[in-house]
């Protein structure tokens, strides 16, 4: 007599129609495929980011800032060089957390690939590590962090680009809004365009080179270190982002229109002036070999840049004023960087500058 029953019945047979194809999934408006599902994968670009973003990881902390605090309290710094320091971390201070607060609240939601997805979830902790960054470098000076966090409110430069931003992010949240239409799916575009090509590839990349000015002659080097490392999460960053833009426009090219592209054109516009607006307010009478009419010269050229990246034409024809800037963050630089293997990328323990 047996202890226990025993059953001899076949188990149910898994329903193999509900697996995915990877040609079933789409960048938006996928409904035909669970997006909890990774694999099989699709855009293997979206991973790519991914895996180049675990490569960088470091956190402010690891960064010494003993200089950078001797240099500050020292009267070796100009009333000038140090407006352009404040200013800065006035405005990347907040910038950050907008685009953190755009990823969750807006973007992940409509994205509905998991390997996009899941480059969105490292994305957004990067963004919270850069705030913690302009948080550990007010404190290491002892600067007055409302007077930093709050610049958004109180300059004019800075509290216009962020106002432009926003209005972006609204646009998103909107509870009557989807992507289920040709009108909502050119609004995410704008809200794409905004954040990965505007903030994270025009408005981050003029402060870079005014930060990295310092770092260059060997001057707050603790800064300048988390600059670098900033800048090269942003890069992957917006090199994402012109992904996913580009993929939204080839499944959905009854969106990219003309007159759309016209919209695009003249939001890219504007943020170009805005950008030269901030410039002139951070360097009125020009430190370190950088004034404001060099400024418009590098605008206008790296927004010619992130205009052909997303198929568009160029409409300035500016030149690199910055020639130095090739090395470190230039357009140009980074195609190069992102060819190389993964296997090139180090975590920042190990990064050498």
């Amino acid at each position: 007599m047996s202890c226990c029953n025993v059953t001899t019945e076949r188990p149910e047979a898994h329903d193999l129609t509900k697996r995915v194809n990877a040609e079933d999934k789409r960048l938006i408006n996928c409904k035909a495929v669970d997006v909890n599902q990774l694999m099989p994968m699709k855009y293997h670009w979206a991973w790519e980011h991914y895996l180049n973003a675990n490569k960088n990881h470091w956190l402010p902390s690891e960064v010494s800032m003993q200089r950078d605090i001797e240099l500050w309290k020292s009267n070796r710094l100009s009333a000038d060089e140090r407006s352009v320091i404040m200013r800065n971390l006035g405005f990347f201070s907040t910038a950050e957390s907008l685009v953190g607060n755009n990823i969750v609240l807006a973007i992940f939601k409509h994205v509905t690939n998991p390997e996009c997805r899941q480059y969105l979830l490292r994305q957004a902790f990067e963004e919270a590590v850069h705030t913690h960054t302009f948080h550990y470098i007010c404190e290491s000076l002892a600067l007055d962090e409302r007077e930093i966090f709050n610049m958004y409110h109180e300059v004019n430069s800075i509290s216009e680009k962020d106002q432009f931003e926003m209005k972006l992010t609204t646009d998103i949240l909107d509870p009557n809004f989807s992507t289920d239409t040709v009108e909502g799916i050119q609004t995410f575009l704008k809200n794409l365009v905004g954040f990965y090509v505007i903030m994270e590839g025009i408005f981050f990349y003029s402060g870079f080179v005014m930060m990295l000015s310092f770092h260059r002659q060997n001057r707050m080097t603790g800064i300048g270190e988390q600059f670098q490392y900033i800048m090269r999460d942003e890069s992957i960053h917006m090199n994402f982002g012109l992904d996913l833009i580009n993929g939204i426009k080839q499944e959905n090219p009854e969106a990219w229109t003309p007159e759309f592209q016209a919209q695009i054109q003249q939001m890219i516009e504007k943020a170009v002036e805005l950008e030269i607006n901030y410039a002139q307010d951070c360097l009125p009478r020009g430190i370190l070999g950088l004034n404001a009419s060099l400024f418009r010269e590098y605008v206008q050229n790296i927004a010619d840049r992130r205009l052909e990246r997303i198929g568009m034409t160029a409409k300035y024809g500016s030149k690199n004023p910055f020639p130095w800037m090739s090395e470190t963050i230039d357009l140009g630089k980074e195609k190069n960087f992102f060819e190389t293997r993964v296997t090139e990328y180090q975590v920042s323990s190990a990064l050498t500058w």
